[in-house]
């Protein structure tokens, strides 16, 4: 009589895809790389995902329900400042933490691809352009509660924290640790400082 299968924890197959997408971006992982970091056949993670795009988009999901959720939480902060702080200072903390990749999955995933990737990619460019409009929505707030000098400009302002937040990911992936990190939030905020009223 054969033996039953191993039982198939979904959950924790698609932790495991989520953090080998993170370490080495869509293209850099192949089927043999998932198959390796989930113990799973091939035909059971196709059965279990569909394609490996189709795994991929799960796994951003996933990690921007956790590990990347740290920005949405940081952007509720009472006043501006603390907002723009957290959310850097909790880039900082979660870019670098160890015993998971370094840098963000968002980000780092999919910088140089094939023409034949250009849909991933560009779903991934909306998740970092929705990023970019929720820092420039909350600096907008603040203008609108009367936090920011008239004439500030907000889209400038949003802009601009997202390359520093997007940057921080750069440097946390090349190896930049997290005492050199959290040192450049201080400069970094003095922008919104000048035009705090």
């Amino acid at each position: 009589m054969a033996g039953r299968p191993r039982e198939f924890d979904r959950d924790l197959a698609l932790q495991q895809a989520m953090l080998a997408f993170w370490q080495h971006g869509y293209e850099g992982t192949s089927m043999a790389d998932l198959v390796a970091a989930t113990g799973l056949a091939s035909a059971r993670l196709y059965a279990a995902f569909g394609s490996k795009e189709d795994l991929f988009r799960e796994a951003v999901a996933r990690y921007e329900e956790g590990d990347g959720a740290f920005a949405e939480k940081a952007l509720q902060a009472g006043d501006v400042r603390s907002a723009v702080e957290h959310m850097l200072r909790d880039a900082v903390l979660t870019y670098t933490r160890r015993g998971r990749p370094q840098g963000c999955m968002v980000v780092s995933a999919a910088t140089n691809y094939a023409a034949a990737n250009e849909p991933v990619m560009s779903w991934l460019a909306t998740h970092r352009k929705a990023r970019t409009q929720s820092i420039v929505d909350r600096i907008a707030a603040a203008a609108r509660d009367g936090e920011l000098a008239p004439g500030t400009d907000i889209q400038a302002l949003g802009d601009y924290y997202a390359a520093v937040l997007h940057g921080l990911s750069v440097q946390a992936r090349d190896g930049v640790g997290k005492a050199r990190l959290l040192a450049l939030i201080g400069p970094a905020l003095a922008p919104l400082d000048a035009a705090l009223r």
